[in-house]
C-alpha cells in the first residue's frame, strides 16, 4: 500500500500548477509519475489511424508524484499520510485523523 492510489483527491503541491486540484487517474510506478484529472493539459497532433481518426487532442501530461500530495478529508488541503491498523487492516489516515478513502 502506497500513500498515493488511483481514484484519490490530490492537490498538486509544486510546479506550474500549484495548487490546481484533481482526482488521480493512473500511476505509473517505474517513472514515480501520475497523471491527475485536469491538470497539465497538453494538445497533441495526431495522424488519421483505422480506429480514430486524427486532429488535435487534449490530454493529461504526467507530472511528478512527489509534486502531488492527498487532499485531508476534514480541512480540503494538502496533508501527510501515515498507515494504521484498523480491524487487523492496514489503512492510510490524514495527519489530522481522518481516514483516506479513494473514489474508485
Amino acid at each position: 500500500m502506497e500513500r498515493l492510489q488511483t481514484g484519490d483527491a490530490v492537490v498538486v503541491i509544486s510546479g506550474a500548477h500549484k495548487g490546481s486540484k484533481g482526482k488521480l487517474k493512473k500511476i505509473l510506478k517505474g517513472e514515480d509519475r501520475v497523471l491527475v484529472e485536469g491538470v497539465n493539459v497538453v494538445k497533441r497532433h495526431t495522424r488519421p489511424t483505422a480506429q480514430r481518426p486524427g486532429g488535435i487532442i487534449t490530454k493529461e501530461a504526467p507530472i511528478h508524484a512527489s509534486n502531488v500530495a492527498p487532499v485531508d478529508p476534514q480541512t480540503g488541503k494538502a496533508t501527510r499520510v501515515r498507515f494504521q491498523e484498523q480491524d487487523g487492516k492496514k489503512v492510510r489516515v490524514a495527519k489530522s485523523g481522518a481516514q483516506i478513502v479513494s473514489q474508485r
